[in-house]
């Protein structure tokens, strides 16, 4: 019998793209459509003005695609929550992944017409495409599959720092070309906090950081770069109250802040903004939040910011307790850009930092970047999968 059973050849399991056996994390589920329904309510209050005068008498416009568009990205989330996301740590996998982000983004800007004057999008059969949001999502599955490749090798100076910062750059070089400078901050800080997380050295990061700062300044005290936003940040009324060519140029952060302290402690009322009537420009993209606080007020506000912050602490929880490397790296790098992105939104809409675009994830309109933002929550909610498992 002993004989017998050493001779029974044991079966392996294979590895498949999809794995039903466990269930999702539920409380991060329930906190991401929370900030979605939120965040949905929010766009068609914020937009439905806008919309009429500018989408012949159609208040409905950008509610409507928005929620086509939350609907597809809902369904993509639950498919990508249930995939075996160590198929993602493949080697051809991240090479695609980093390729194809990098052929959009020199398509970009060197092929497809400006919108805008500015070269961020895409058209294709009457949507737009932005690259730089699957530069993002590309540039943390690289960071997480390089971490866990590496290991301690991390602390030296090729495999811990020369490689990732390399990647990170021609990321970012393509996206400020664009030019998208908030993008391109978003980049250089993900791929920052991943490294720091992932075990490289703080002084190597410390040290670019302190060359791009000075970069930066160079390029601003020196060339005029972006002096006018500079100059619309340190006194935004004595810009706007300049006139003439000062008064458009600070508009959108005057309006931005008058929407803001109207609001007071408890708002005017769910879509009883004033801002909103072609005060504030585009009010349903980067400057949504002020809305939000002219609405809702400081309570609303910081309800808002409690949602974001629950959230983000989930996503950190799943990725401390992912069963390997790869999968914690990965749910902390999409979780950090939740939060690096909420909190860039929140600077720039009070003020506190120079006007740079950024959008609100799951509030500011916008159909690619809410789809790949559900996918990469489904992607967090398998690795929960893995550890229900465990």
């Amino acid at each position: 019998m002993a004989t017998q059973a050493a001779k029974t050849p044991v079966k392996t399991k294979k590895r498949r793209w999809f794995n039903f056996s466990a269930g999702f994390d539920m409380p991060f589920f329930i906190l991401t459509m929370l900030v979605l329904a939120v965040g949905l309510v929010s766009l068609f209050s914020a937009s439905f003005a806008y919309a009429y005068y500018w989408n012949d008498g159609d208040s409905y416009y950008y509610i409507k695609r928005q929620l086509i568009f939350a609907a597809i990205g809902v369904v993509f989330m639950l498919a990508a929550s249930t995939i075996n996301y160590k198929q993602l740590q493949k080697k051809w996998v991240v090479q695609a992944a980093l390729g194809i982000s990098i052929v959009l983004l020199l398509w970009v800007r060197f092929i497809a017409p400006p919108i805008r004057n500015v070269y961020r999008w895409i058209r294709i059969f009457g949507f737009s495409i932005q690259p730089s949001e699957l530069a993002k999502f590309a540039l943390i599955l690289f960071m997480a599959y390089w971490i866990a490749k590496q290991g301690d090798r991390m602390k030296l100076g090729k495999e811990g720092f020369g490689i990732p910062i390399a990647v990170t750059g021609v990321i970012a070089a393509l996206v400020v070309i664009e030019p998208h400078l908030s993008g391109t901050m978003l980049i250089v800080a993900i791929g920052m906090v991943m490294m720091f997380i992932g075990g490289t050295k703080w002084y190597w990061l410390v040290g670019t950081l302190g060359v791009g700062a000075a970069g930066v300044c160079a390029m601003i005290f020196g060339l005029g770069y972006e002096r006018d936003r500079i100059d619309v940040w340190l006194d935004p009324l004595k810009v706007y109250t300049s006139g003439g060519e000062g008064r458009d140029l600070a508009w959108q952060t005057v309006q931005s802040l008058y929407a803001i302290g109207s609001g007071g402690l408890m708002g005017e009322g769910l879509g009883n903004s004033r801002q909103k009537h072609l005060f504030l420009p585009e009010p349903q993209n980067d400057f949504i939040f002020s809305i939000v606080c002219e609405e809702m007020g400081f309570i609303g506000a910081i309800l808002v910011i409690v949602l974001f912050a629950l959230l983000v602490w989930r996503g950190f929880v799943i990725g401390l307790k992912a069963p390997d490397r790869f999968s914690s790296m990965l749910a902390i790098g999409l979780t950090a850009q939740i939060g690096l992105q909420v909190v860039l939104n929140l600077a720039v809409v009070s003020n506190a930092m120079p006007n740079t675009g950024i959008s609100l994830p799951f509030f500011s309109y916008g159909g690619s970047s809410l789809i790949v933002l559900l996918v990469q929550m489904g992607i967090i909610l398998c690795i929960s999968r893995s550890i229900k498992k465990e």
